[in-house]
């Protein structure tokens, strides 16, 4: 009998819940930790689609990056799509746990060593390492196997990352060899990616001013949040695979990006 607490457990041995941000919201967020698991479901968000499609593969657990419940909730009247997921899960036993700001902040099978990976960069260094912590920290550097021109760079990030766009800044004519990463909302880490020597820097959600502190002293590709973080749900079920590698793990198949390109 595999419990919501082994599941737990086992993951914040790879990403303490210590490791979270002040403002974060990782952790059991519906559900008893008593509870038997009979199947898990992976995803970035747990939305109202998810927990359908939890019971409809018959996983009683959904593992997912974000939070569903960031802030506090005084109704449950159903109003919003937070309210309404959470009551859904309810009503049907789906335990939902979020691992957030720890898992990034993980150096060692973190979110930004799956982007790394992903990138083909070696040698990588946390970029801005979390005070009191070891190997933990936000963001991380790393080289590509051989420089390559921005423009190879940005084509090969795009198709690596399996983003329809990238939002970038200007380009400056030198090649690409040192890299930055952060997934989803990096714009904080863009001054100590240029302090690293980072010749481009691979995060989300840039706002349009934010573009003109890169200063041409690198390139910065914005290639969205979902897309930086998608992987994620991969990497979340290799970590519990490691454990329990026949238990029934599932990646969702519903795309929760809130976000669409023509």
């Amino acid at each position: 009998m595999i419990t919501v607490q082994d599941i737990t457990s086992f993951l914040e041995s790879v990403a303490p819940s210590h490791l979270q941000e002040s403002y974060d919201n990782s952790g059991l967020i519906v559900g008893s930790p008593d509870d038997t698991v009979t199947g898990i479901l992976f995803c970035l968000d747990s939305t109202e689609d998810i927990i359908e499609e939890a019971v409809r593969r018959n996983c009683n657990m959904v593992v997912a990056h974000h939070p569903i419940v960031f802030r506090g909730l005084k109704r449950f009247n159903g109003s919003s799509y937070v309210e309404r997921t959470v009551i859904r899960a309810i009503r049907e036993r789906v335990s939902v746990y979020a691992i957030h700001t720890n898992l990034d902040n993980a150096y060692f099978r973190g979110v930004n060593s799956k982007i790394a990976e992903k990138l083909g960069l070696t040698e990588t260094e946390i970029l801005l390492p979390k005070p009191g912590q070891y190997q933990a920290g936000a963001g991380l550097t790393g080289y590509l196997s051989a420089p390559m021109t921005e423009t190879d760079f940005l084509h090969h990030v795009k198709n690596t990352m399996n983003t329809p766009c990238v939002r970038h800044t200007r380009l400056s004519g030198r090649s690409v060899n040192r890299v930055a990463v952060c997934g989803g909302a990096g714009s904080f880490l863009l001054a100590d990616a240029i302090r690293a020597g980072a010749d481009a820097f691979v995060s989300a959600d840039f706002k349009y001013h934010e573009f003109f502190d890169a200063e041409d002293k690198l390139i910065v590709a914005d290639i969205g949040h979902f897309e930086s973080e998608q992987y994620t749900i991969q990497l979340l079920s290799d970590i519990i695979r490691e454990k329990y590698p026949t238990f029934a793990l599932h990646l969702t198949e519903v795309r929760t990006n809130p976000v669409y390109y023509l």
